[in-house]
């Protein structure tokens, strides 16, 4: 459904599961003045796309001679690949569900009974679908550095490719988690949820840089 196909199919579209929106309408979506899809499903179609090249160079690897050996575990990266591109493409409708709650308990005035407990409730549960998009994409980038010594050189430019979303999604998922720490008044909270984001980050980052150095030096070499 497009943007511009009025107010019947925007209703209609806007009542879609993310998942089920066409590219064209999720980017329409994501481009137009509504709260939701904004960066966290940004983030979770990213890092679905990172761990969907993992699967395409596993897939385009097996069944080779040269890399026989590698054969079983090719076929578990396809299978936990396609199953973490799903995990995160699901995680794009439930960024936009937790940011329902937090966006009613902005519109309840100051100074309502319960107010600041009903936000600090809704910020806890905002946080937390980037930080399951995090600890995905994290397991994915284990994959593609598995991937990057076990592929076909036709596909290694794919894999860093996958490393690269990958890394950009991790960053994209980490600031919103912080975007919602900064606000929460249990700092004890936010300080662990922070914790875990700059855990992850510092740790599948490198990763991730290491990576793509690794296949740019090695294509970029071979053609020196």
């Amino acid at each position: 459904v497009s943007k511009n196909s009025g107010v019947a199919c925007k209703t209609m579209d806007m009542n879609m599961n993310m998942k089920e929106k066409t590219l064209s309408g999720f980017i329409g979506e994501l481009s137009s003045s509504a709260p939701t899809p904004g960066g966290g499903g940004a983030s979770a179609l990213v890092g679905a796309v990172g761990a969907a090249l993992c699967s395409m160079a596993a897939s385009l690897t097996t069944g080779k001679k040269k890399f026989a050996e590698y054969e079983e575990d090719l076929s578990r990266i396809i299978k936990e690949a396609k199953a973490k591109s799903e995990e995160l493409l699901n995680l794009i409708q439930r960024d936009a569900d937790v940011f329902e709650p937090l966006s009613r308990a902005y519109s309840i005035p100051k100074g309502t009974p319960g107010r600041e407990e009903t936000l600090e409730a809704a910020l806890r549960l905002a946080c937390s679908a980037p930080l399951e998009m995090l600890r995905c994409i994290g397991e994915v980038v284990e994959l593609i550095e598995e991937l990057s010594h076990k592929c076909s050189k036709l596909v290694i430019s794919d894999v860093a490719v996958a490393a690269a979303a990958c890394r950009a999604a991790m960053d994209g998922a980490a600031m919103n988690v912080y975007i919602n720490t900064a606000l929460m008044t249990d700092r004890e909270y936010a300080a662990a949820a922070d914790a875990e984001a700059e855990a992850l980050i510092a740790r599948y980052r490198a990763v991730c840089d290491k990576i793509y150095a690794e296949i740019e030096a090695q294509i970029r070499g071979n053609s020196k």
